[in-house]
C-alpha cells in the first residue's frame, strides 16, 4: 500500500505506539497503513457520511484490516481516554478548526494533533494560538502540484506574527517555504486588485498589510537559508 506524499508525511510524523483518530478519513488509507505496518496500537476511522465510511470499510476489506469506523460529527464518536493522537487531513482549515472547538478536551495536553488543512491554513493556526495549542513543528509537502502544510499542535502557548499567520508558524527552515510564501502574496495581490476595481479599499489596505508582513518574512527564510 503507497500513501501520497501528504499522507506519507502525516503517517512519517504518527507516534509508534499511538492509539489514533483519524477524522475524515474518506477512504480510511492512513489508518490502513499505519495498523499494516505496525505503528499503531488502535485506529477510529470517523467520518460524517455514510459514503466515506464504506469506502473505508472496503479498503479495510481488501487489505485484511478490520478497522473500527464511526459515523459522526468530528470527535464527538471518540472519547478522550480512546486516543492520543488525532488526524484531520484532507478539509480547510476553517473546518478543522470547528472540529477542535467542539472537543475542547483536545487541549488538555494528553493529546497530540496532527493537522494537514488544504485551504484557509492561517484561519486553522489563529485558532490554536486563541484557543491554548501551540505548533510544536510545522512543514510542506509537495503533492500533486500543490505544496500543503501539515502541523503537529499540543497543548502549550504561543504567539504569531501577521507573516507567520499566513505564511507558516515554523517554516524559516523548510525548502519550500519561500514558494509558500510567493504563492500567497501573488493570491493576495490578486484580491486587492479585485477589491480595488469594487471600490473596497478598506479591505484591501487590510491585505496588503498582510502581504507586506509576508515579504518580510520571505526575507527571514531567505536569511535562514543562507546560513
Amino acid at each position: 500500500m503507497e500513501l501520497s506524499a501528504r499522507l506519507q508525511l502525516l503517517a512519517d510524523w504518527v507516534p509508534s505506539g499511538a492509539r489514533i483518530a483519524d477524522v475524515g478519513t474518506d477512504h480510511a488509507y492512513l489508518p490502513v497503513w499505519l495498523l499494516l505496518h505496525g505503528r499503531v496500537v488502535s485506529a477510529i476511522a470517523c467520518d460524517l457520511r455514510e459514503g466515506p465510511l464504506e469506502r473505508a470499510r472496503q479498503t479495510g476489506y481488501t487489505y485484511g484490516v478490520d478497522l473500527d469506523l464511526r459515523l459522526g460529527n468530528g470527535l464527538d464518536v471518540a472519547a478522550p481516554e480512546e486516543v492520543d493522537t488525532i488526524v484531520i487531513a484532507g478539509m480547510g482549515g476553517e473546518n478543522i478548526a470547528a472540529i477542535l472547538e467542539r472537543a475542547p478536551w483536545t487541549a488538555d495536553g494528553r493529546h497530540t494533533l496532527l493537522l494537514q488543512p488544504m485551504s484557509r491554513a492561517e484561519d486553522l493556526r489563529r485558532f490554536l494560538m486563541d484557543h491554548g495549542y501551540a505548533i510544536r513543528r510545522e512543514a510542506l509537502v509537495w503533492d500533486r502540484g500543490t505544496i500543503y502544510p501539515v502541523m503537529e499542535a499540543v497543548k502549550g502557548e504561543m504567539k504569531l506574527s501577521l507573516g507567520q499567520l499566513y505564511g507558516g508558524a515554523a517554516l524559516l527552515q523548510d525548502p519550500l517555504g519561500g514558494q509558500y510564501i510567493i504563492e500567497k502574496i501573488i493570491r493576495l495581490q490578486g484580491a486587492v486588485a479585485g477589491l480595488n476595481r469594487s471600490g473596497n479599499r478598506e479591505k484591501g489596505d487590510g491585505l496588503r498589510n498582510i502581504i507586506t508582513a509576508l515579504l518580510s518574512l520571505r526575507e527571514e527564510w531567505r536569511y535562514a537559508q543562507s546560513r
